[in-house]
């Protein structure tokens, strides 16, 4: 591969502000409060989502979720004993548990974390990590990493004990070896996730993995239940999720958190979550089964079938299947995004060559959006449950919080 091709390879990932709308901040000045409480009360969605609530029913318990991302530090107190082995596909010093940012860590937390120390607690305390370094943002300038990082590092997730993969980055552009390595994970029998990106109210391009007919985009969602303004919306949305208002680690120092918008990454990591709260409490259920009823149950007030340019199916609501039972988990062998018989596990690691199943019409551009335009143009807010467990439809603008991306080049091998 060339130096001009391999650069023209880019990834996007929300970094958000340390600034806050001042009625969020305003609860905590002089409070004196422990870390615990600080940090965890400003995880709105575990309330908006009814947590605590479906933990005393399961916690995700059995279920592993690979997260493809910045590394994993298992030594932060939310994440003691919830890491498991991983693999570093980068070829760059360090492995697997050496986060270079922080992104990666955090992610892990907003799905696994336990909350010990004034951690973030996951939505799912009781799943396990499977951590996979990739190259991002600097550290793809910085190191000689190989092009292939990404596919190699979704195949080894997809050869792993993980149900789930989560992928809270992007790219503008696909290479076969990502598309073929997505097909594999896919016929593994394994649920992706992946962050439709943060750059809606820019250039708001197709972003990948996020835009591949196998894989879930996931969209951002504020405290209100509407979209972020700056989730990207280019046909790959398949569920909205709380991304807005999102702490997270600030650097690779782990010393402390910062408040900001943790964006499609932080949307994804919570979807991640939920189907292992879901899969958890259904382990006998397939990959499809899992997604159809987290589509099926998803908030939203249009009609069903009916797709949202900027939520897809809705908000995600894995409480209504934990708490209330709701939601058709459909046949076991077809998948939800395709509408395509799947081919079940692999017998090896090899490239697959089947065909891909024929891309959703939610993937595919402009389409299905006008019965839903002008309840996404303004929704309102109740004020129960923070919108979130109404279902309340999304509007493309957000109250407060700023966020904006940066993007990287990467260097030829």
């Amino acid at each position: 591969m060339t130096a001009g091709m391999s650069r023209a390879r880019r990834r996007v990932r929300v970094l958000g502000t340390l600034a806050v709308a001042a009625s969020w901040s305003v609860l905590f000045v002089g409070a004196a409060q422990p870390a615990a409480a600080d940090t965890q009360s400003k995880q709105w969605h575990l309330g908006a989502m009814q947590a605590e609530d479906m933990w005393k029913v399961t916690t995700g318990e059995g279920i592993k979720v690979a997260v493809v991302d910045t590394g994993v530090n298992p030594s932060t107190p939310s994440l003691q004993g919830q890491v498991l082995k991983g693999v570093d596909a980068t070829g760059a010093p360090g492995d697997e548990t050496d986060d270079y940012e922080g992104h990666g860590t955090t992610m892990a937390e907003l799905i696994a974390g336990t909350g010990k120390g004034g951690g973030l607690k996951g939505l799912a305390p009781g799943a396990k990590i499977i951590p996979l370094r990739i190259a991002l943002d600097e550290f793809q300038e910085e190191h000689s990493s190989s092009i292939q990082d990404v596919a190699d590092a979704i195949r080894a997730a997809a050869d792993s004990d993980a149900q789930i993969i989560s992928m809270s980055f992007g790219s503008r552009h696909t290479t076969p070896q990502d598309r073929e390595a997505i097909k594999y994970a896919h016929s593994k029998g394994k649920l992706l996730f992946a962050s439709v990106g943060n750059e809606g109210h820019k250039q708001n391009e197709r972003g990948y993995p996020a835009a591949y007919p196998q894989v879930v985009g996931v969209a951002s969602a504020d405290r209100k239940g509407k979209v972020s303004f700056y989730s990207q919306h280019a046909g790959t949305v398949d569920v909205a999720s709380p991304g807005s208002d999102v702490p997270s680690w600030c650097d690779n120092s782990f010393k402390s958190y910062c408040d900001g918008d943790g964006g499609t990454s932080a949307a994804t990591a919570i979807a991640s979550a939920s189907a292992a709260l879901v899969w958890s409490l259904h382990p006998d259920w397939t990959a499809n089964q899992v997604l159809n009823v987290l589509l099926d149950t998803a908030g939203r007030d249009w009609e069903d079938g009916v797709r949202s340019k900027y939520l897809g199916h809705g908000l995600i609501r894995p409480s209504m299947n934990v708490l209330k039972g709701k939601g058709d988990p459909g046949a076991p062998d077809i998948s939800p995004l395709t509408k395509e018989k799947t081919t079940g596990a692999a017998k090896s690691s090899e490239p697959s060559s089947s065909k891909s199943g024929s891309p959703q019409p939610a993937k595919n551009g402009e389409a299905v959006d006008k019965a839903v335009a002008v309840n996404e143009s303004n929704s309102s807010d109740n004020g129960n449950q923070l919108g979130l467990i109404l279902g309340v439809a999304a509007a493309v603008a957000v109250l407060g919080g700023v966020a904006y991306a940066v993007v990287r080049r990467r260097k030829a091998a």
